[in-house]
C-alpha cells in the first residue's frame, strides 16, 4: 500500500490509515496472545525479552536526544546501517559499541548478572 506524505493526504485517507493501524495493532496483540499460549513459544519469547528491552532502551535514548540513526552513527564513528541493524534486532553488538551509543546519547550503560 502506497501512502502519500501526511501533509498531502486528505481527511478520508488519514482516517482510513488510522483505522488500518488500529486493526494491525489489535491483530498483532491478539496474535501475540494466541502464540504465547504455546509453552515453547512463550519460553523463547521470555529468552529474547532482555535483548528487546535493551533495544527499546537504546531507541528511546536516541529519540530523547533528538538524534536520527544517521546522526548517531556519525557521532560514534559507524554507519547508519549498523544502527538500523542493531535497532531491528539483527545485530549482536559488542560492549564497546553499546558504550559508545550510551555516551553519545548521554546515557549510562549498566550491565548486570543476577
Amino acid at each position: 500500500m502506497f501512502l502519500k506524505p501526511k501533509e498531502s493526504r486528505n481527511r478520508a485517507d488519514r482516517v482510513s490509515h488510522m483505522c488500518y493501524m488500529r486493526l494491525a495493532m489489535k491483530t498483532w496483540k491478539s496474535l501475540k496472545k494466541e502464540l504465547l499460549r504455546n509453552k515453547k513459544v512463550a519460553e523463547e519469547y521470555k529468552k529474547l525479552a532482555p535483548r528487546y528491552q535493551l533495544i527499546s532502551q537504546l531507541i528511546e535514548s536516541r529519540l530523547k536526544k533528538g538524534l536520527t540513526q544517521e546522526q548517531l552513527a556519525k557521532k560514534i564513528g559507524t554507519r547508519q546501517s549498523a544502527i538500523a541493524r542493531l535497532e531491528s534486532g539483527r545485530a549482536n553488538p559488542s560492549v564497546s559499541f553499546l558504550e559508545r551509543m550510551a555516551t553519545a546519547t548521554g546515557s549510562e550503560l549498566i550491565i548486570q548478572i543476577k
